[in-house]
C-alpha cells in the first residue's frame, strides 16, 4: 500500500512528510502525558501476532485538510485520573508536538478508549 504524503512548499523547493511520521509524533506525545496509560488501537496487527514491533503510532489516525493536520488519538487513561484534564494535556501535548516539528496547524480530538486499573 503506497505511503501518504504531506507536502509542505518551501522557497527552495517542497518537504514531504509521510503521515506515519505525523502519526508517532503524535502518538509519542500523548503517551508522555501523566495519566495516559497508553494508546488504543483497537485490533492487534498482524506484525503483533508474529512477533514483530508495535508501529509507533498506533492509536493514532491522521488526515490532512486545507493545510491543517486533523489528529484523532485513541488514549487509556489510568484509573484514578481525571478524564477531562487529561484529555485536555494530551490535545496541548499533541498539538504543540506536531505544530513545533512540521509548522502545521493541527486540531486534536482525544478519544478515550478506556481505563487502564493497575494490576
Amino acid at each position: 500500500m503506497p505511503e501518504a504524503y504531506i507536502t509542505i512548499p518551501t522557497e527552495k523547493g517542497s518537504v514531504h512528510i509521510a503521515e506515519d511520521v505525523l502519526a508517532a509524533i503524535a502518538a509519542n506525545a500523548a503517551a508522555e502525558v501523566d495519566g495516559v496509560a497508553g494508546m488504543s488501537g483497537g485490533a492487534p496487527e498482524l506484525t503483533e501476532f508474529i512477533g514483530g514491533k508495535k508501529p509507533a503510532s498506533r492509536g493514532v489516525h491522521i488526515c490532512v485538510e486545507d493545510d491543517e493536520v486533523q489528529v484523532n488519538a485513541a488514549v487509556l487513561v489510568r484509573y484514578g485520573k481525571n478524564i477531562s484534564g487529561v484529555a485536555d494535556k494530551v490535545q496541548r501535548a499533541v498539538g504543540s508536538a506536531v505544530e513545533s516539528m512540521t509548522g502545521l496547524k493541527c486540531v486534536v480530538n482525544v478519544h478515550v478508549a478506556g481505563v487502564a486499573f493497575d494490576k
